[in-house]
């Protein structure tokens, strides 16, 4: 009796798309590379930072519109004058991080997700559930966030 061959996993869509688009960035080409991170984010393992985050400035986030800070996978919106809220920057559809706050909802730029500023509630899918609140609070006129 014969053994079977063993099987290698097969190539995600994304990780051959990523990979392609790669190639064609190292050749000069111009290509937009967002999405191909991996659904834990492109860098690091993608969990929430441990304890309060100083994103600087309050007056950095806009009233009536949001920052997104990247880098700590945060956004800090202001729905009403003085009243912030913070939440989680990954997109709860495919964890790509939403990229900018417009027309009062942070926004995802993988598949068109739309969340409110209010309480980070999903205005417009695929996402299927609403971006996880943080605790944000002003000291000294910073934004100290804690991931809940």
């Amino acid at each position: 009796m014969s053994e079977a061959p063993e099987s290698t996993p097969a190539t995600s869509r994304r990780t051959l798309l990523c990979g392609a688009a790669a190639v064609l960035a190292a050749a000069g080409g111009t290509v937009a590379l967002t999405g191909c991170g991996s659904s834990a984010g492109s860098s690091g393992s993608g969990a929430a930072p441990k304890g309060p985050v100083d994103l600087g400035p309050a007056s950095a986030v806009p009233e009536g519109g949001g920052k997104v800070f990247r880098e700590q996978k945060i956004v800090v919106t202001q729905p009403t004058a003085g009243q912030y809220k913070a939440f989680s920057a990954k997109c709860t559809h495919a964890g790509c991080i939403v990229d900018q706050v417009k027309n009062q909802q942070i926004q995802c730029p993988c598949h068109g997700s739309k969340f409110a500023i209010a309480d980070g509630a999903v205005a417009d899918g695929p996402a299927p559930s609403p971006l996880p609140a943080y605790t944000v609070t002003v000291e000294a006129g910073n934004l100290k966030v804690t991931p809940s």
